[in-house]
């Protein structure tokens, strides 16, 4: 049996390689390649191409670099002509896998999409057009399934694999320990994104908050490559690498974040975020126009409720974010149960094996 994987970032070389494990411990004998990262590799799939070859971001990168992707999609293809895998997966990176899933369905070949496009928030006719071409739909979030069922998708949701992965190294006084903090501080944590966009527009007004709270302990989280776009000379600020941020955010009292997936891992852990997005002007209002959704950060949308405060534009200033900061420290516990039951509709722990289960399940293999 053959199952061609599709992974063209980094966030889907750790869900595939997530994937990849939980399947060759149900069947060893199946063979795993295609588009992916080094992640995906050691976790037993065959690389016939590394993504970070062709990683870019930006409409102008993008088009500068079309003729790469184009032949990208163009060897790809021949592969799948070639190979004639059982199962084509695709993870998330919807711009490129929709144009390989169109291509491989007229060779013949079954198609399932792990972590479809977004069509729940934006271009809900998006939802018609995949389900016409994939067999079979995972979804990680259980508000995604209505647009896609009314689209006559097969859809199924199984489990956030966050709730697997989400997890400290350190107990809480080794952490507090490891980071220096006392148990009488109040630990407050920036988190402004990776994009370095997110980073110039949310980081400035984040570091400003910081001069109205002269008795809490402040702690960024930095990915490599971006320490250089931060200047925290003047602050009292520690920077701390990325890789430790479950171990901070396990000790921590509040959050100033950018609106994504971190939001939702510092929910699992316990810990109540500020939630800032802001963008471009002419962005924003193209913005306005195509996306129809009530709040934007993750615990609220997934429990249709104002658990988490959210600044979008303007009113990302710091006084605005500082006060929202007082009113978690002021009503913290309450806050954090909210979370717990947002978190508790992400499902079971094991999501992985459920979704391995289910691939090799529409790849054919019975295991």
């Amino acid at each position: 049996m053959k199952i061609f994987f599709s992974a063209g970032e980094a966030s889907g070389d750790v869900h595939g390689a997530g994937l990849a494990r939980e399947i060759k411990k149900i069947s060893p004998a199946v063979e795993l390649f295609g588009l992916g990262g080094n992640l995906m590799e050691s976790a037993g799939v065959k690389l016939v191409r590394n993504y970070k070859d062709y990683n870019v971001m930006g409409v102008v990168e993008v088009i500068k670099n079309l003729r790469k992707i184009l032949k990208l999609l163009d060897d790809l293809t021949e592969i799948i002509r070639a190979e004639k895998p059982d199962l084509l997966v695709l993870i998330d990176y919807p711009d490129f896998n929709w144009r390989l899933a169109k291509r491989a369905k007229k060779l013949g070949v079954k198609i399932l999409s792990y972590i479809p496009p977004s069509a729940w928030a934006w271009r809900k006719g998006r939802a018609k057009t995949c389900a016409a071409i994939a067999d079979i739909f995972i979804a990680i979030f259980p508000f995604e399934l209505p647009v896609y069922e009314a689209a006559g998708a097969k859809i199924f949701f199984l489990g956030n694999p966050l709730v697997d992965t989400v997890k400290p190294s350190m107990s809480k006084s080794e952490a507090r320990k490891f980071f220096s903090v006392k148990d009488s501080e109040q630990v407050i944590l920036l988190m402004p994104g990776s994009r370095r966009q997110e980073i110039k527009l949310l980081l400035p007004p984040m570091l400003e908050t910081v001069k109205l709270f002269p008795d809490k302990k402040f702690f960024l989280p930095v990915a490599d490559g971006i320490e250089n776009l931060i200047n925290t000379a003047e602050l009292d600020i520690k920077l701390v690498n990325s890789a430790r941020r479950y171990d901070l955010m396990q000790i921590a009292d509040a959050a100033i974040a950018t609106s994504g997936t971190v939001v939702l891992e510092a929910a699992l852990l316990n810990l109540p975020c500020v939630v800032l997005y802001k963008m471009a002007p002419l962005n924003f209002l193209i913005g306005k126009l195509l996306v129809d959704i009530k709040f934007f950060s993750l615990p609220n949308i997934l429990v249709d409720e104002k658990i988490l405060p959210e600044l979008l534009q303007d009113d990302v200033t710091p006084e605005k974010i500082s006060s929202e900061v007082l009113k978690i420290l002021d009503n913290r516990e309450h806050v954090v149960k909210k979370l717990q039951t947002a978190c508790k509709k992400l499902g079971e722990p094991n999501a992985a094996l459920r979704v391995a289960k289910k691939i090799l399940e529409t790849a054919g293999d019975n295991h």
